[in-house]
């Protein structure tokens, strides 16, 4: 597979039904539905379309007083897309994108202050890209007030279509663009707290990858990510951008059992290690969950099935304090509608719920996590599904 390059369309966030699912056989739908009732699943708010907002893609963030905040990528005042708050009051628009000010906003961040920061894949400099744009980074205050930090340019010396946002300790931004640079294929950028944009990397879609999903900061400085496509196989890579600006790849996926097409950010354990998900590949072809020990080895950890515990894992992974992951898949569980999964920490993968369309459908973004008394709770979004069909945010509860 060769490297995705931009055609001069709209891209919008991907939802809906990208792949073709198969028929579960009796015992795998069986299976699914007894791991599907192990927690409860509830929906916390189903987006009524139009001005409410459309198709949340990208996952939520949570305060201390357990609010959820996250980004519609469609709808809102202008159909452009929206940032909201869901609190124990009910669902509120912060934020309807215009197009300068961008348009469809993807994963969220949240500074110690409560200002929130994030990306959108358009909008922007309304020049760019038959006038569509080619994403910006912006900031949320308190007050409501949206600011634009950066406006992407998708030129040899700037990134297009940003696809992940992180933050380090000092508040300086971190992330990733789809397009743009010398070879058109992503880049690598930061953004300093005065707004100062350096692009650290820029990808050749070569050996070192091409269209970056996301990154993470480590405590010294170091920067991890994936990149969907390139590296020695075309299938995509794990890499690392050292604080010399040194890029390293640290694996390249072949898309047989190892996965193909990494997606979304990474997640780091206390010792070094890497975790993340494939989108392809794996024993039946549909994903897997895979392991980057600090010596640069692979481990498949596990591979998706479709139908029975799901398939096409979605954009990154949560852990927590115990070792646990959780994802999402796009599609497969009972119902096709995608599921919510927890790989412990002895190795074992399980199924914590099945989407079937009026509790949501296709979920997407990473996964927020809140240890309770009786448990881990799970926050997190479905790209439609829900009451009218546009999309949910949903809780799973022990």
């Amino acid at each position: 597979m060769t490297a995705n390059t931009r055609s001069n369309v709209l891209r919008p966030a991907n939802f809906g039904k990208p792949f073709l699912a198969g028929a579960a056989t009796f015992l795998i739908a069986v299976l699914a539905v007894q791991f599907a009732h192990a927690q409860t699943e509830k929906v916390a708010y189903s987006f009524r379309n139009g001005a409410d907002g459309v198709y949340p893609s990208a996952g939520v963030v949570r305060d201390s007083a357990g609010n959820l905040y996250g980004t519609t990528t469609y709808g809102g005042a202008y159909g452009l897309g929206t940032v909201f708050k869901l609190s124990k009051h009910g669902k509120t628009t912060l934020y309807n994108f215009a197009g300068k000010d961008g348009a469809h906003p993807g994963n969220l961040i949240r500074d110690a202050a409560g200002n929130l920061y994030g990306i959108t894949g358009d909008g922007g400099d309304l020049s760019c890209v038959v006038q569509t744009g080619c994403g910006t980074v912006f900031k949320l205050d308190t007050k409501g007030t949206e600011s634009v930090l950066h406006n992407f340019t998708e030129s040899s010396m700037d990134g297009g279509n940003p696809t992940g946002l992180t933050m380090d300790a000092k508040g300086n931004l971190f992330g990733t663009t789809e397009y743009g640079g010398s070879a058109n294929v992503g880049i690598l950028f930061k953004l300093d707290t005065a707004g100062k944009e350096t692009v650290l990397y820029t990808f050749s879609g070569g050996t070192d990858g091409a269209n970056p999903t996301g990154v993470i900061v480590d405590g010294a400085g170091n920067l991890y990510g994936t990149t969907s496509y390139g590296g020695a196989f075309t299938w995509g890579t794990v890499f690392k951008l050292n604080v010399g600006g040194k890029e390293m790849t640290l694996h390249s996926f072949a898309s047989g059992a190892d996965g193909g097409n990494p997606t979304g950010a990474l997640v780091m354990d206390a010792v070094g290690n890497l975790y993340g998900t494939t989108s392809t590949g794996g024993v039946a072809g549909t994903g897997t969950l895979f392991e980057i020990e600090r010596t640069g080895k692979e481990s498949v950890l596990h591979s998706f099935s479709q139908p029975g515990d799901g398939g096409y894992p979605g954009l990154g992974l949560s852990r927590d304090s115990a070792g646990n992951l959780y994802g999402n898949t796009v599609l497969g569980g009972t119902y096709n509608g995608g599921t919510v999964f927890k790989y412990d920490a002895l190795g074992n993968e399980r199924v914590l719920h099945c989407f079937s369309g009026a509790d949501g459908e296709y979920p997407g973004g990473a996964l927020v996590l809140n240890p309770t008394v009786s448990g881990i709770v799970v926050y997190g979004t479905t790209q439609q599904g829900g009451a009218d069909g546009s999309g949910a945010v949903f809780e799973i509860v022990p």
